[in-house]
């Protein structure tokens, strides 16, 4: 019998964190079946007025582009569509091991109109001033919860971490302006900082590098990690027990006093419950990344991304059957001849080419959730994977998996071109005190020791 949730329910659901197009909730009640469970709720944007499962499921466009994935194309809602989606293309292109099956339920509208108030006052100021939940959606999705790690909180041990790795690699693409040349040795998240700082979304640069990240190296992934813990922004969360300590609920502005509390009473948590020492915690889930190779998968998919929306865009605009309005802008003859090969080229490769990057796109803004939890040095046979930390003389097994994998729609690939077009031009502008290619092996600044009280 399908899983029903009413407007009783909704007293056990606590508001978790959030995304651009999600809220995600925490079951606080009794049921065996649901403990260990998020429950993801669709959002829709402020002030509109129909449903996101009110939509055509895919636009015609989207269903020519996805036609070799026939459970993708014939599904019946959006939301079946992106669970499809998830299961027959991310789930190939990441491996099955890194992502768990999502099971859907039926929601009422009183459930939901009860969540909504009930969440309110948790939501950040500026999530709810852009979306709502979505009241007349009739569904939702369950999801097992990877910040415990067994699905049953308060029975064991379980630190987490959920980080967004971001783009981990410079495009290199022919049809890259000359005009845009700094996108080849600037990362897109370097460049983007800038001009989230100048609108107020964020209060400080992040010295984050994602080639770091995603480098290989365990010194650079270990700096990757000092670096996101400074300035976490949206983009890393510390988990104990389930319950957040660290990293914001949905992203947005943070006070360095804030920070600073926050900094050092997460410290004393993990110190406290798993005797680890911030430096010794950031190497666990530096080495963890490291041996396991989760991200070379997430880079490979990633790099399906060969052109740049700056190349993809005409392929996109050949598909809609529009006249391309990136050529029509361009007086550049030289441009104009080099665009041309893209829109002469068979309909299958121009799909593939916009097909390849909504793949990339969605690998591009996922998270990647890894969860911890001691266990006696050499035990073994409990089927996880297992890491030895020589610095605290600690072993962890740990699981690893991908989440926000939502397909991305093909109408926002204007959107796409329009915005990375914006951040170059700002940044082009900006006075970036590392004057030199955002690369490790070459920028001469360095991430701020972390500093806290013990």
């Amino acid at each position: 019998m399908a899983m029903v949730l009413g407007a009783e329910d909704a007293k056990d659901w606590i508001y978790k964190g959030e995304g651009a197009a999600n809220v995600v909730l925490s079951y606080r009640g009794s049921s065996l079946f649901l403990l260990g469970k998020v429950l993801r709720i669709q959002k829709v944007p402020k002030g509109s007025t129909h449903s996101v499962n009110g939509c055509a499921v895919l636009s015609g466009h989207e269903k020519l582009l996805w036609g070799d994935v026939e459970e993708l194309v014939e599904s019946k809602s959006r939301d079946i569509a992106m669970q499809n989606y998830i299961k027959y293309v991310m789930s190939h292109m990441l491996g099955p091991k890194y992502i768990d099956d999502m099971i859907r339920v039926t929601v009422c509208r009183e459930f939901l109109e009860s969540i909504k108030k009930n969440v309110h006052d948790q939501r950040p100021a500026w999530r709810i001033d852009a979306a709502e939940v979505d009241a007349l959606c009739d569904s939702a999705f369950l999801i097992s919860d990877h910040s415990l790690f067994t699905g049953t909180p308060r029975v064991e041990l379980c630190v987490a971490v959920e980080i967004k790795p971001k783009c981990g690699f410079l495009p290199s693409s022919e049809f890259i302006t000359k005009a845009n040349a700094i996108k080849k040795s600037v990362t897109r998240f370097r460049m983007h900082q800038f001009l989230k700082l100048h609108q107020g979304e964020i209060s400080k640069v992040s010295e984050y590098n994602p080639l770091d990240l995603f480098s290989g190296s365990k010194d650079r992934i270990y700096q990757a990690m000092t670096a996101l813990f400074a300035t976490p922004q949206n983009n890393f969360r510390i988990f104990l027990n389930g319950s957040l300590i660290f990293g914001g609920l949905g992203g947005g502005m943070d006070s360095s006093a804030v920070r600073s509390h926050e900094t050092n009473t997460a410290i004393e948590d993990l110190i406290k419950v798993s005797g680890l020492q911030l430096p010794s915690f950031l190497e666990l889930v530096s080495e963890t990344i490291f041996s396991s190779g989760v991200l070379d998968q997430l880079l490979a998919t990633q790099k399906l991304d060969v052109l740049d929306i700056e190349g993809a865009i005409h392929a996109y605009y050949n598909i809609i059957s529009q006249p391309c309005m990136v050529c029509k802008n361009s007086g550049d003859p030289e441009l104009l001849d080099q665009y041309s090969s893209l829109h002469s080229l068979p309909l299958e490769k121009r799909l593939k080419i916009v097909r390849d990057y909504l793949i990339a796109s969605t690998a591009k803004d996922c998270s990647l959730m890894i969860s911890f939890r001691p266990v006696d040095s050499g035990s073994t046979g409990s089927g996880y994977n297992s890491i030895f930390l020589e610095s605290s003389n600690q072993s962890f097994e740990y699981k690893a998996r991908f989440i926000d994998l939502d397909m991305k729609p093909l109408e926002k690939m204007v959107h796409y071109y329009e915005l990375d077009q914006k951040i170059v031009n700002f940044y082009m502008k900006s006075d970036d005190p590392g004057g030199t290619p955002y690369d490790s092996t070459t920028r001469g600044t360095k991430v701020r020791k972390i500093q806290y009280h013990q």
